[in-house]
């Protein structure tokens, strides 16, 4: 009788070290995994700030370009105010 219980420790001894190394390599697997989605995460949000940076210089360029619009249409304006009262002070003074 000691033989049998002697054979069913053994056996399952047998049965968690094999349970353990299982979860052991499934372990690794998904610390493999994770380090790969971090990796992929971190390649991504660097890619999305490249991207980001590249769109936001490009705003900036269109804010430049219609604040220059602007002034161009502010001197514009200016001009074609000064050149209308002076149309306006010829016509006073040849009537």
């Amino acid at each position: 009788m000691s033989t049998s219980c002697s054979f069913r420790i053994t056996r399952t001894a047998e049965d968690l070290a094999q349970t353990v190394a299982a979860i052991s390599q499934r372990l690794v697997k998904l610390e493999q995994r994770i380090e790969s989605l971090e990796l992929k995460m971190t390649q991504s949000k660097n890619i999305q700030s490249d991207e980001e940076i590249v769109m936001l210089d490009g705003v900036d360029q269109l804010l430049q370009e219609c604040k220059g619009l602007l002034s161009n249409s502010s001197n514009d304006l200016e001009t074609e105010e000064v050149w209308d009262q002076g149309s306006i002070d010829n016509e006073n003074m040849v009537a």
